[in-house]
């Protein structure tokens, strides 16, 4: 029964949030098309409920590349509002966030949730200690637990950590909570960049060919 009033909550807040910000939306769209080349839109393929792949939507706030063209196993974290690849419009348009809200239409398909584990990519499922693959039992989220803990600044192993928290945790009350949270931070303006903890390249390197262990929950809470 929760996860059918979750699913409507989920389904009421995302038809409401597309109609009553499609002013805002639009105008990020004309921004981000009179600022740089290419597509308003950044897809990109993620990890769903399940490990089911699903293309996600954001607003492009880096100089274009086609998906296919990126290696994500090579990619460098973003590090800060000054890196090269983001856009004049994409510094602002990450710094408050609205790169996220095209997510709202992957909410109202189904493919994700208003609160969940943020999605990861394919590549990451592989870095996965098996104790934190519960994370994928639920849809991911337009916002999370991790999120209002330090988004990206924090570690790999963390971020993990506080998402399989949120699955043992999970309450439409806990939801709520965490939704007030995810304002402050929006506000604040918090851990937007960077990665201050071991990120998952890192980690993936670490292992050197071997399975992600459980023993490395240790880590994560440090």
């Amino acid at each position: 029964m929760r996860e059918g009033i979750k699913r409507l909550f989920d389904l009421i807040t995302s038809g409401a949030g597309l109609i009553v910000l499609s002013p805002l939306l639009l105008l990020v769209a004309i921004w981000i098309k009179l600022d740089s080349k290419g597509p308003v839109f950044f897809m990109q393929q993620r990890a769903g409920r399940g490990q089911t792949p699903f293309k996600i939507f954001k607003f492009r706030t880096m100089l274009h590349r086609a998906p296919e063209s990126i290696d994500q196993n090579q990619e460098q974290v973003v590090s800060g509002g000054h890196d090269p690849r983001i856009t004049r419009a994409g510094r602002f348009i990450r710094a408050t966030s609205l790169d996220e809200l095209p997510q709202l239409i992957n909410i109202f398909k189904g493919d994700m949730s208003v609160v969940g584990p943020r999605p990861v990519l394919m590549e990451q499922t592989a870095v996965v200690p098996p104790s934190y693959k519960k994370r994928f039992s639920v849809r991911p989220g337009l916002t999370g637990l991790a999120q209002v803990k330090g988004r990206r600044s924090l570690g790999w192993l963390q971020q993990l950590a506080f998402d399989a928290e949120y699955v043992d945790k999970q309450s439409l009350a806990f939801d709520f909570r965490i939704l007030l949270l995810t304002v402050k931070v929006v506000v604040t303006g918090g851990g937007v960049y960077g990665e201050a903890g071991l990120n998952w390249r890192t980690y993936r390197d670490r292992l050197n060919g071997q399975p992600p262990r459980d023993s490395d929950v240790e880590e994560a809470m440090r």
